[in-house]
């Protein structure tokens, strides 16, 4: 789909429309039907210091300093192997990564299901968020539920700030817990850095907005162990070195690494999980491994879908091989044809693996978003009764 990508970008580009709402590697349909966003896809979620019970073993995770420098080369450890011993912090209420693992409080090896939740990345509000609208997504089997966000509705002094959207936001994360759901908080939409910006949307990386962005959202939740953080949805067409450490975007605009990102969040107090998506629209993690983020408590996150670059044959080179040494987490996947044979693979890919995944998405727009369900009962798409079985049978 990144060649129909291309074609949609030309055709409607020739026709004047214009892709500002686009944001992810599908070709994302968002504003293109007017009204109310959507995005198609993808191509297109303090420190107690504490004790980690169970988990057995002084190796892991836990070795590398919150604060190191943000021009490391990423050659000291991570969240995966490495380490001169000793267990990560564990936040309030929430979950710690050792070796390969996320472990919850008790020491118990914890694997994340569930179903993303788009639009609150195109509408302060949100569409159709409710108690009842999350206690669906329970209903499925999930354990959490994936938020997208825009800085620009977030950050005081925005073009597009909006004073309600911080508690908008607080309010889905209180519904979702109360359901029984973990939540993941997903920097979605961008502004390059600019506060006068009014055109947010998917870029290729991070910006200095960014890095406002997560102090204050960690801050906001560092007491909340059960809010995982992920730092940027989909970065894509820039080098790893920038990816890890920032640099030139190549359009027109300063990135801001991932390694920069992580440690904003850290120096808040925060130990909540971080989630760090690849290269290629967080597809390719192949570059990990030479580029690692120090830190602890770090989840490396993938986003396959059902692109011919893309398919099962792809997928140990990219990223599954990477679950060997770290926990890796499918924040998003997905095929556009009603299909479910991708969805299926992917699946049970996962479940040998042990990777977590949240599936994209629970939103009523149809096959070419892709949806998951086709009403907002939560009744299913095919690929929605994949994945609401995957959920119920994990």
């Amino acid at each position: 789909m990144q060649s129909r990508r291309g074609l949609l970008f030309l055709g409607l580009s020739l026709l004047g429309v214009s892709l500002g709402g686009i944001g992810c590697d599908v070709g994302e349909t968002s504003n293109l039907t007017g009204g109310q966003g959507g995005e198609g896809g993808a191509q297109s979620t303090m420190g107690m210091g504490g004790s980690t019970p169970g988990v057995g073993g002084a190796g892991g995770a836990g070795a590398s300093s919150a604060s190191s420098s943000s021009s490391g080369s990423g050659s000291s450890s991570s969240s995966g192997t490495g380490g001169s011993g000793g267990a990560p912090p564990v936040p309030p209420g929430g979950y710690y990564v050792q070796g390969n693992k996320i472990y919850d409080e008790s020491g118990n090896v914890h694997v994340f299901r569930g179903l993303a939740r788009p639009s609150h990345e195109w509408t302060p509000q949100g569409e159709n968020i409710s108690l009842a609208d999350f206690q669906k997504i329970k209903g499925w089997g999930a354990n959490v539920t994936r938020l997208s966000l825009n800085q620009g509705f977030w950050l005081p002094g925005h073009v597009r700030y909006d004073g309600q959207y911080q508690q908008n936001i607080d309010q889905a994360i209180q519904w979702a817990h109360q359901a029984g759901l973990d939540v993941i908080l997903d920097l979605h939409w961008s502004d390059r850095g600019d506060m006068n910006n009014w055109d947010t949307k998917q870029q290729r990386m991070a910006d200095q907005n960014s890095v406002k962005f997560w102090q204050s959202v960690a801050e906001k939740y560092k007491n909340d162990g059960r809010v995982l953080f992920e730092l940027y949805n989909e970065p894509r067409d820039v080098s790893w070195d920038v990816w890890r450490s920032g640099g030139d975007s190549g359009e027109g605009f300063q990135a801001v690494g991932m390694q920069q990102l992580y440690d904003t969040v850290r120096a808040t107090g925060a130990q909540n999980l971080v989630l760090i998506g690849g290269l290629d629209w967080a597809f390719d993690l192949s570059g990990v491994t030479q580029n690692r983020i120090q830190g602890t408590n770090i989840v490396y996150v993938t986003h396959p879908y059902d692109f011919e670059s893309k398919q099962p044959g792809t997928w140990e080179q990219k990223f599954g091989f990477l679950a060997a040494t770290d926990p890796v987490f499918i924040t998003e996947f997905g095929s556009f044809d009603c299909s479910t044979n991708y969805t299926s693979q992917l699946l049970d890919y996962a479940k040998q693996r042990g990777m977590s995944w949240t599936g994209w998405a629970w939103y009523v727009k149809g096959c070419d978003f892709p949806s998951l369900i086709t009403n907002w009962n939560g009744d299913p798409s095919a690929a929605g009764q994949v994945v609401k079985a995957a959920l119920q049978n994990p």
